[in-house]
């Protein structure tokens, strides 16, 4: 039986983990959540020391970017990254999740705390980092996702809401097959 992977990509606060942990769960699937947390763990230094080494070394974005690929190759899964709808060609069904940034960080700011306007401002800067770091690492536009096979504006609907929606993209997409 061929392998099922569904990539899932969105920027931070658009529900990306919450939906992909609940699409892998409800598909009896594994959840590939591969980040820069887990790869801190793994080298035994803190998520702030990990971030430092990145922004200096390149190669750390790239050897996450493989992991998080051979991870998803390797079995069915639902693959969450900000990339995975980029980098996993062989994907079943690729899924953008999108909210607007203020959307975006008013959820950052309900789940982790702060001021407001600071995890504004941090959103924004995030976002924009990570558009330049991705151009220049791959090419790759994450501002432009219009190839993906369902878009979902997260501002409409709860994460539970949205799995429908894929599972419903999911069988079209098979049906076209």
């Amino acid at each position: 039986m061929k392998p099922l992977r569904i990539a899932i990509s969105g920027k931070s606060g658009c529900g990306n983990t919450t939906v992909s942990r609940l699409l892998a769960e409800t598909l009896q699937v594994e959840l590939v959540n591969y980040t820069f947390h887990t790869m801190a763990e793994e080298e035994g230094v803190s998520f702030e020391e990990m971030c430092r080494r990145a922004e200096s070394d390149e190669s750390w974005d790239r050897l996450l970017d493989q992991r998080q690929v051979e991870r998803a190759q390797a079995q069915s899964c639902v693959l969450a990254s900000r990339l995975a709808i980029w980098l996993l060609q062989e994907a079943d069904l690729k899924v953008y999740l999108w909210a607007s940034p203020e959307v975006r960080s008013a959820r950052i700011h309900q789940r982790e705390g702060g001021d407001l306007e600071a995890v504004q401002a941090a959103t924004r800067e995030r976002d924009r980092r990570d558009h330049a770091r991705y151009v220049r690492l791959y090419n790759i536009d994450i501002d432009s996702w219009d190839f993906a096979d369902l878009v979902v504006d997260t501002e409409q609907y709860k994460p539970e809401e949205i799995l429908p929606l894929i599972m419903e993209a999911l069988e079209h997409k098979r049906s076209c097959e």
